[in-house]
């Protein structure tokens, strides 16, 4: 089966986040980036179901020439191929996920693996929209049940299941887990607990390396990326005041009840 998996560069969690004087962004100077955590978690995903079935495994990613550091790594982990969209200005959700159908369109995988949100705006929407413009069906927040298999044997077998053209894939709920059942064509996102992504490894380095790119343009796929949703102001949060200490319990309670105004 053929799986097309994305690799979004994010800022590294472990980074200062600062917003700009200006208010329209952040400060990008000194900043870390790295492959978004839960695409990561796609990647690996579609890898382990490769093995399991045979196939390959497609990374896009979109933006500028620097995002090939995204899918050089995805391509160390083990990807086959990696897709390009190159776009330097801004994209809303709509975009994205316009783009990613163009590509989907063009690569005709059976299956789509999403991170279910990436970590610099968190607005786990791109999967959603991509399903409903390809008529796929979803299933988000894709999670595993721990079971009693040896820890070897975890890190190798898929938490989604393929089997006879359905996907079944367990989902945390508010009050336990739900199994979904799609049928093949179908857009899966990815949740923390999925699996736990490998390393790459000396050779794969190695061998991404020189593994080619193929490059896209919003353009050449007939998209239209002028943002719908214009982000028009960012500010910091306000700064945390710093704790007190209180003599005893009663002053405590007096100004958790009058200060604070929690009981």
């Amino acid at each position: 089966m053929k799986i097309l998996v994305t690799a979004k560069r994010v800022e590294d969690a472990e980074s200062k986040i600062r917003v700009n004087p200006e208010g329209t962004g952040i400060v990008k100077e000194g900043l870390k980036y790295k492959i978004n955590p839960f695409d990561e978690i796609a990647v690996e995903e579609g890898l382990r179901l490769a093995a399991k079935h045979g196939g390959e495994v497609v990374v896009v990613s979109i933006g500028g020439k620097e995002v090939q550091e995204q899918l050089r790594h995805a391509l160390a982990m083990g990807a086959h191929k990696a897709v390009w969209v190159n776009h330097e200005g801004e994209l809303d959700q709509l975009g994205v996920a316009r783009l990613l159908q163009k590509v989907v369109e063009q690569e005709q995988p059976e299956l789509a693996i999403l991170g279910k949100q990436s970590i610099d705006d968190d607005q786990n929407q791109v999967g959603q929209y991509l399903a409903t413009f390809l008529g796929w069906g979803q299933a988000t927040f894709a999670s595993k049940v721990e079971s009693l298999e040896s820890e070897a044997e975890k890190t190798k077998q898929p938490g989604i299941i393929v089997n006879d053209g359905k996907v079944t894939v367990v989902r945390e709920v508010d009050n336990g887990l739900a199994t979904l059942e799609v049928g093949l064509p179908a857009v899966v996102t990815t949740d923390l607990r999925l699996n736990l992504p490998r390393y790459a490894s000396l050779p794969g380095i190695m061998k991404a390396k020189s593994k080619p790119i193929q490059e896209l343009t919003p353009s050449g796929l007939g998209v239209d990326v002028t943002p719908k949703v214009v982000v028009q102001k960012l500010s910091p949060p306000p700064e945390r005041k710093a704790g007190i200490k209180v003599e005893d319990v009663s002053t405590l309670i007096d100004k958790l009840r009058n200060e604070a105004k929690v009981v």
